[in-house]
């Protein structure tokens, strides 16, 4: 829409207002239909970037966070017997056997089922994050708690945790696929739940500190997150016949 013209006005400056007017309206229109996936790319992609990368530079600057050291020893102080096996169990539900299993699971289930774009979601998020894992790891080489002798003692580095890691990528897969569906709710109540207790049970087993819990959930979520936009691109969505 042109606007009436204006004679006080020179015509360079009715044409930039024509084109101001344009955008605006071209990005008003833009977010009214991409509102949801902007905030997910915000919530689930920048925020989480913002907080692995606070966390990494401290720990790469061999900082000391002030909530690890007290966090841990408030674990130690309340540990007895029934708390070791709870917190066992779930360490152990959060690698080899929880999410190692579900990941190869969801993967084939997927394939079998012809859900392409949905089982290259799963496998990039997963194989992915299991590499970047890896990779971040051994960048930043950090020792882990030496406060007491764990009772699952770990060898590897520290910073971010492999279980915290794993435990979100999966969930936040599986949340991401039934996000559309009448499953939502029942899908990340119990996954959630899940991956808190994962990630306590490292901290109360003392083989990882507190920021690399925070660190492993929140590189892992940006992940996961971009790997959805990337093969979910335009507003598309799981199981749309396509």
């Amino acid at each position: 829409m042109t606007l009436p013209h204006d004679p006080r006005l020179p015509h360079s400056a009715r044409e930039a207002m024509d084109v101001a007017r344009d955008d605006a309206r071209f990005g008003i229109a833009f977010i009214a239909q991409r509102w949801r996936r902007l905030l997910l790319a915000f919530a689930g992609l920048l925020l989480p970037l913002w907080a692995f990368g606070e966390l990494a530079d401290e720990v790469r600057e061999a900082e000391v966070f002030p909530f690890d050291a007290p966090i841990l020893q408030f674990a130690q102080s309340v540990a007895h017997d029934g708390f070791d096996s709870t917190f066992l169990v779930f360490s152990r539900l959060g690698y080899e056997w929880g999410v190692v299993p579900l990941d190869v699971l969801v993967v084939l289930v997927l394939a079998a089922m012809r859900k392409l774009r949905e089982g290259l979601f799963a496998g990039v998020a997963i194989i992915g994050s299991a590499l970047l894992n890896l990779g971040a790891k051994q960048l930043f080489a950090r020792q882990r708690p030496a406060l007491w002798d764990s009772i699952a003692p770990e060898s590897t580095f520290s910073f971010p945790s492999g279980h915290a890691m794993g435990s979100i990528t999966i969930a936040m897969v599986l949340v991401l696929l039934a996000w559309h569906t009448r499953w939502r709710w029942w899908v990340t109540l119990p996954l959630a739940a899940f991956t808190l207790m994962v990630g306590l049970s490292r901290v109360y087993l003392g083989v990882h500190y507190p920021s690399d819990i925070l660190a492993g959930w929140a590189v892992a979520i940006a992940w996961t997150v971009g790997a959805y936009l990337l093969v979910f691109p335009h507003g598309q969505r799981p199981w749309q016949e396509r």
